[in-house]
């Protein structure tokens, strides 16, 4: 066993923000249930089958038991004051577990020994490891019928990566007697084979094997450690939620290869204001029955106290930047409860805050400004599109206000309104998201409502340059007092829209130029086809404006005109989301699932054939990924392995798809002109 590590005071607790990811049922709320229950956070031990797990805490996520929203539960062990962050495990909540990654010190990913290496598995430690974020394995329900450890442990090597170091052994794995049996740096067999997989990175442990030299057991620890902490490396724990088997093990797992973030200060009375260097996220949102926010802010460097006034910034989804301030009226950091100690109004850096106050506070929003290109999204948007209507036509106006709350929890559903009485438009990851927005109206808003089936979100790229201009005719023969003039380029993959100046720095007035640049954002939402445009540069090559006139409704109004008709001239193409697929089936078998994934528009990019078992790797649209999924079994007599994920979009076969405008339409001059004059009637509007 490992030495028990020396417990601090509990005013130099550090904070340890442990997120804990899984694959839809490997067990990860049971774990999460067991971890507070072992280390004395809640006296009872929930059930996530009863619905009465901690994290767990909404009525439709006991019902259906399935995490939906991200909870965090504190709890105190082995010198340290842990924030567990429990994070949905079903894909269609991927959104949940984009908002964790950003705010966590480590991680602890599960698995189970009787289904292995699953789907979203992969796609959970592929953005582990490229965010270089320390990670743990828990391989759990080693209790369990058809629990395995060699072939758990193959597979992990083989799918997930292959620098993983086994932290023991399963004695009687498979059946409910199951016991975890820890390695020890004092036997050298178990040293050394953490020695192998560490040398690779560490030339003096290299060495030492390489010339037959006994490995210390300091330095083993020692460089295991340091891998951990810098993402090279992932201790594997096996054990069980259930019986409680391995659990000890990683935490101390927990305490001695996760490390907090740097920055902590031990907390200190007062009421200090917030520091002016104060940076942090709030990465959930909770309502109360009366419709009172709270948000949950992780801060990373300086400190917020209670009755501080603090400004959150955000990048909406359309690239346009927003800020908004309020008073912090309640502040709490989450922790443990500890003998002796009252609640902390002032948190600083590294603490988790239940913050209250904010009315216009959203998921995402950050503390401390938001730079071009930081904090870009780990996972694909989301790639399905339903249409909303209530069932009873009164309730429109409340389905519109509840879809904006839930909005203010997940960002990504992305509402917009759909001209003359058309419903609401909401961007889904997946089927079972639209049953949980359905219920959660229905149950949480007292809304029926009903959704159309669900069609795929497409995107549009620019294909050229194109450069338009209209200027102010000081002989009131121009509709607007505003000029512009914009060139639009298509941008570099992955960079979002990019706003770029020709015009000297304050030419326009701070407003007037804020407004063409957010309108550009707000404008490139719907392309040519009706369609997002992804990843294009827009430059602003002429501005002006007559004062007193000129305000900068003018330039809000004018800028879709000039933008559209620069973007006409570049041109576009639609293009439709992918998903990488690998798929593993019977070896005689390869022919006819070729065909089938052929006529479905898949492309094969690789084939490893084996004797029994063959390997096709590959990218197949998005929407015909769940026909291919219902087709396999019939063709491989149900022995096919799926696992899809999504990549990069294709450009669209055939004519491009088109989707109803909801901007007044700038590409026809007239139709837009009539809308600024029924829909925002003023000075300009009435000039038109």
């Amino acid at each position: 066993m490992h030495p028990q590590l020396p417990v601090p005071s509990r005013h130099t607790l550090p904070p340890l923000n442990i997120g804990i990811l899984a694959h839809v049922d490997a067990g990860k709320t049971s774990l999460t249930e067991r971890l507070l229950f072992d280390t004395g956070a809640i006296d009872r031990l929930g059930s996530v089958d009863a619905g009465s797990t901690r994290t767990d805490s909404g009525e439709i996520e006991r019902r259906r038991g399935i995490t939906i929203r991200t909870a965090v539960a504190p709890f105190r062990a082995r010198g340290l004051r842990v924030n567990l962050i429990d994070t949905p495990g079903h894909s269609d909540f991927i959104a949940e577990v984009e908002r964790a990654l950003g705010v966590l010190d480590g991680a602890v990913l599960v698995l189970s020994a009787v289904e292995g290496v699953q789907a979203h598995t992969r796609v959970l430690m592929k953005t582990l490891r490229r965010l270089r974020l320390p990670t743990l394995l828990f391989v759990n329900k080693t209790d369990r019928a058809g629990a395995r450890e060699a072939e758990t442990l193959a597979a992990v090597r083989r799918r997930l990566t292959p620098r993983v170091v086994p932290m023991g052994t399963v004695r009687g794995i498979g059946t409910p007697g199951a016991r975890t049996v820890p390695g020890s740096y004092e036997d050298a067999a178990f040293r050394e084979a953490v020695a192998e997989v560490l040398a690779e990175e560490d030339e003096a442990l290299l060495a030492q094997l390489v010339e037959g030299r006994p490995v210390c057991a300091g330095d083993v620890r020692e460089a295991l450690a340091r891998q951990t902490a810098g993402g090279l490396v992932h201790p594997v724990y096996f054990g069980s939620a259930v019986s409680g088997q391995g659990v000890a093990d990683l935490i101390d797992g927990m305490a001695r290869y996760l490390r907090p973030a740097g920055g902590f200060t031990p907390p200190t009375a007062g009421t200090e204001c917030t520091s002016p260097d104060a940076t942090g996220t709030v990465f959930a949102v909770d309502r109360g029955p009366s419709g009172e926010k709270t948000a949950y802010l992780r801060l990373f460097s300086g400190a917020v106290a209670q009755r501080d006034r603090i400004t959150l910034h955000r990048r909406e989804a359309d690239g346009s930047h927003k800020e908004h301030s309020g008073r912090v009226t309640s502040l709490d950091v989450v922790e443990a409860p500890a003998e002796g100690a009252d609640a902390r109004h002032r948190a600083t850096a590294g603490d988790i805050a239940r913050v209250r106050g904010l009315a216009e506070v959203r998921v995402g929003d950050r503390l401390g400004p938001v730079r071009d290109g930081a904090h870009r999204p780990h996972f694909a948007p989301p790639g399905l599109e339903t249409v909303v209507r209530p069932v009873r036509p009164e309730d429109a106006a409340r389905l519109h206000t509840a879809l904006a709350a839930l909005a203010d929890q997940d960002p990504l559903i992305g509402t917009r309104t759909l001209p003359a009485g058309g419903g609401t438009s909401v961007l889904l990851y997946g089927e079972v998201q639209k049953e949980i927005v359905a219920a959660t109206l229905a149950e949480e808003f007292g809304i029926d409502a009903v959704f159309e089936p669900s069609s795929t979100v497409h995107r549009e790229r620019v294909t050229g340059t194109g450069e338009a201009y209209e200027e102010i005719d000081r002989h009131g023969g121009h509709v607007f007092w505003a000029t512009v003039g914009l060139r639009v380029g298509p941008g570099v993959p992955g960079s979002g829209t990019v706003f770029r100046r020709e015009t000297e720095l304050g030419a326009l007035p701070l407003a007037f130029d804020r407004a063409i640049e957010e309108t550009v954002h707000r404008t490139l939402a719907q392309g040519l086809f009706g369609w997002p445009v992804a990843d294009c540069t827009v430059t602003l090559t002429r501005s002006g404006y007559a004062a007193p006139v000129s305000t900068a409704a003018d330039f809000r109004r004018l800028t879709p005109l000039v933008l559209m008709a620069a973007l006409t001239q570049a041109g576009t193409r639609v293009y439709e989301p992918c998903h990488a697929y690998e798929l593993e089936v019977p070896a005689d078998t390869l022919s006819a699932v070729a065909g089938a994934l052929a006529a479905l528009g898949a492309e094969i990019h690789d084939t490893e054939t084996g004797p029994e078992v063959c390997t096709l790797k590959g990218a197949i649209p998005a929407r015909h990924a769940p026909d291919a999924e219902r087709r396999l079994p019939a063709l491989t007599r149900g022995e096919a392995l799926w696992w899809t994920h999504p990549t990069e979009d294709r450009p669209h076969q055939g004519p491009p798809p088109r989707r109803p405008r909801t901007d007044g339409n700038p590409l026809n001059r007239a139709a837009y002109l009539r809308h600024l004059t029924a829909v925002r009637p003023g000075p300009s509007a009435a000039r038109a």
